[in-house]
């Protein structure tokens, strides 16, 4: 099927808003506050606005919110009281991120379909058991659900179908069919796949089952390609020149940013620093004296490790809290006794106590919207309960449990008190990485030996 056959027609609501219409509130780290019922402050702003398809006046509310998990949004909706016409959307307001990623969901029951999904518009959807897909940029970003994005694609193909039966186009007739097929993937008679790949970063698809594994969606982390780059307007810094090498091991070294949290300008602080026993590592720290925001953020120092690490930890003793933990973007958790699992990527690389990690991985859990908002399911508040409870039994040393770190890249690291010697509660295992693991490091593709040859030829 034609990926331009998902095309949906521009929002007829055409708003240009005065400066002073989308005035700040008096404090500028609350322009864009989280999503929540409770919040009555919290109200969209109107604007009045031509509809494109009466050509008469209607009105425009923005809403700037923030969602865990997917950051600042700006949330449109267009009504018009006169013809009746409608249209919503949502656009990112945060900044693009350091990955992009790709969401890979398996559709099995009638319950998938419910799933929420932030979809920007840059991302890609592709179901390949129909061989469809909507291109990016090819519909505007929407907060929906999975039979929402199929019902919009319905919609987009639906548009032209009366002028193309006029004509008695041929296309036409396939193209009804294959609306039938994409209605009957809703009642979902069978399994089929929803792939959405967006290189900014800044989609998203619901977990269900959080704080537990979904075994029905696959989350990739990816580097953008030079076209994906040049697609979101990305552009590459001149290579500087090579300064003369400086010794920086003792030097704490500062560069601008902006907060994260409410972007305004800030310091980052960065040093290198080598851990015990392990290797050096990089810190970044970045604090914020606007809103108050802390976050800090580790990078390896040195190259992939040959083969990949894996640590278990037997948690028996309240000291164990404030072992020292290093863990790298590459790194997953997982504590078999709560059934959890922390895929890469997730959290990003964290310098910090074992103590300190376990509170960042309940912070994670126990926020999420999706799962806590008054359309939440009941089973599954109780089951947040239960987690935030027995971790906070692990965090006070009343719960033993295993704390298991699984890095491919080597690159991970926790503290071992009885070092030189070995830890009887502490198992380290070296293991080869599979091809798969590889894949994802861009382990495979990499040419460390004979490439010269290869560019000699070449000129």
């Amino acid at each position: 099927m034609a990926a331009s056959g998902a095309v949906e027609p521009g929002p007829p609501g055409a708003a240009v808003a005065p400066s002073s219409a989308l005035a700040p509130p008096p404090a500028a780290d609350h322009l864009f506050r989280p999503i929540s019922a409770e919040d009555e402050e919290q109200q969209p702003t109107e604007i009045e606005s031509l509809c494109m398809n009466c050509y008469c006046n209607g009105m425009t509310r923005l809403l700037l919110t923030k969602i865990p998990f997917f950051r600042e949004i700006i949330v449109s909706s267009f009504s018009c009281e006169h013809c009746g016409w409608n249209n919503t959307e949502i656009q990112s307001a945060g900044r693009v991120q350091d990955q992009g990623v790709r969401y890979t969901l398996t559709v099995r029951a009638p319950e998938d379909m419910n799933r929420e999904v932030v979809k920007t518009d840059s991302a890609t959807t592709r179901i390949p058991e129909l061989d469809f897909e909507i291109p990016a940029f090819s519909q505007k970003g929407a907060l929906t659900t999975v039979e929402g994005l199929i019902t919009r694609a319905i919609s987009g193909l639906e548009q032209d179908q009366p002028a193309r039966r006029a004509n008695k186009d041929a296309t036409a007739e396939r193209i009804d069919e294959f609306i039938v097929k994409l209605k009957e993937l809703k009642q979902v008679a069978s399994p089929f796949t929803l792939i959405i790949d967006d290189p900014s970063g800044n989609s998203f698809v619901e977990n269900p089952h959080a704080p537990q594994k979904d075994d029905s969606l696959v989350i990739t982390h990816y580097n953008r390609t030079q076209h994906q780059k040049e697609m979101l307007g990305l552009q590459e810094e001149a290579p500087a020149e090579k300064p003369e090498e400086e010794d920086l091991r003792n030097e704490v070294l500062q560069f601008n940013t902006n907060c994260p949290e409410c972007n305004a300008p800030a310091q980052t602080n960065m040093k290198l620093v080598q851990i015990p026993h392990f290797k050096e590592v990089i810190i970044m720290a970045t604090n914020c004296e606007d809103c108050g925001h802390r976050t800090n953020e580790v990078k390896s120092g040195g190259a992939v490790e040959p083969l990949g690490t894996r640590i278990t930890l037997h948690i028996t003793d309240p000291s164990d809290m404030t072992r020292d933990l290093l863990k790298s973007e590459t790194c997953s958790v997982e504590i078999p006794e709560l059934e959890f699992e922390l895929g890469m990527a997730v959290l990003g690389g964290k310098f910090t106590t074992l103590e300190g990690l376990l509170k960042d991985i309940r912070e994670l859990v126990t926020k999420n919207p999706f799962t806590l908002g008054d359309s939440s399911n009941p089973c599954q508040k109780e089951r947040l309960q239960e987690f935030s409870q027995k971790m906070d039994q692990i965090i006070e040393g009343n719960m033993k449990a295993h704390f298991i770190m699984d890095d491919p890249a080597g690159n991970s690291y926790l503290q071992n008190v009885y070092a030189p010697e070995d830890d009887p509660e502490m198992k380290v295992e070296r293991y080869k990485r599979t091809f798969d693991q590889n894949e994802e490091l861009g382990l495979n593709d990499m040419k460390t030996e004979g490439y010269e040859a290869g560019l000699a030829s070449q000129r």
